[in-house]
């Protein structure tokens, strides 16, 4: 089968790799549609920490935002699901640690993260396997982009709960990518009065369009005097942080999902002689069923987040920053691996 495969820094082509055989209880699906995120580029350019750590290496193919439809199954997967749509929980834990047996595998010290971490090729292929145990049904009527948006909605749904918001809550999120742009959603859904900051006029305009009615420049916004309930922090900057501890609310809440490249300054003060609460968010693996009922029953709409749909053959260009000629305003990307 035809798969993308990440040669070493910076480098990455189309191969044929071995056909997938799934044994056990695994699946076998059939790929419909993968999103790239800013996971997908840090494994391109090998500045991901996994590299550092030894858990990832060069050669490896990525992709971890995925829906498609079964094939087969292994000997002792159940039948039934073949023919299905999913999509698959990026953290495969061990299933027997005290986190596993707690329901927390996303945080198992043993887990295999999926096109991630050494040992689970991920989705830029042809077809995946996944353990039927790890599997979410996607339903019919759920669009194949939607079924794709499915992991960073979790992510994304996970930090909109975190917020503790309801109706009337003053809610900042800083970054207008696609988990800004989805968490923005989800609390939207929640009755929030939402305030989007980000870079990109294109991404603040799709979240005026989505129901956000107050947009904000990043550096504006960092220098404002407007305080709120709760900020999510969903930027890639080191800085961010401490905007997010200058912004809140006495009492607030803070959501860290966002990652930068170094580690970020926050005086602590700011945050005890304020009583406020930081809540840090790893994996969608708790919310993805949450995700997938907000997608089927319209609560949440994401596919305008969806800037173009490629092949394979252009993975490459768009992990070295390249958009298309065609490309919406939106921040994903979405891979075909049938085109």
């Amino acid at each position: 089968m035809r798969a993308f495969v990440v040669t070493a820094p910076n480098r990455g082509e189309v191969q044929e790799v071995d056909d997938l055989v799934p044994v056990a209880d695994q699946l076998l699906v059939d790929v419909e549609r993968v999103g790239i995120c800013g996971t997908d580029v840090e494994l391109y350019t090998g500045v991901m920490a996994y590299f550092a750590q030894g858990k990832t290496h060069f050669p490896l193919r990525p992709g971890h935002e995925w829906v498609g439809r079964v094939r087969s199954v292994g000997p002792d997967a159940d039948a039934s699901w073949v023919g299905a749509r999913v999509t698959g929980d990026t953290m495969l834990g061990c299933g027997v640690c005290r986190f596993c047996r707690a329901g927390k595998q996303w945080v198992c010290p043993y887990r295999i993260e999926v096109g991630i971490m050494d040992g689970w090729p991920g989705a830029l292929a042809e077809q995946q396997l996944i353990p039927a145990r790890f599997a979410h049904l996607i339903p019919e009527h759920v669009s194949v982009t939607s079924g794709a948006l499915v992991e960073p909605g979790g992510n994304s749904l996970r930090a909109a709960q975190a917020t503790q918001a309801g109706p009337g809550s003053r809610v900042l999120v800083l970054g207008s990518g696609t988990i800004g742009l989805l968490a923005a959603q989800f609390l939207l859904a929640r009755g929030a009065d939402v305030h989007l900051a980000g870079e990109r006029p294109g991404s603040l305009q799709l979240g005026r369009e989505l129901g956000v009615t107050t947009t904000h420049d990043l550096d504006e916004i960092a220098t404002s005097d407007e305080r709120f309930d709760a900020v999510i922090d969903a930027t890639s900057y080191d800085a961010t942080p401490a905007i997010a501890a200058r912004l809140v609310d006495p009492a607030g809440r803070i959501v860290l999902i966002g990652l930068s490249g170094t580690p970020s300054m926050v005086d602590t003060r700011d945050l005890v002689l304020a009583d406020v609460t930081t809540v840090g968010i790893l994996s969608a693996s708790p919310a993805l069923a949450g995700a997938i009922e907000a997608f089927a029953t319209g609560a949440v709409a994401p596919d305008s987040i969806v800037a173009e749909v490629i092949g394979l053959s252009e993975v490459a260009s768009r992990l070295d920053g390249e958009r298309g000629a065609a490309a919406g305003p939106g921040p994903k990307v979405h891979v075909d691996p049938r085109l």
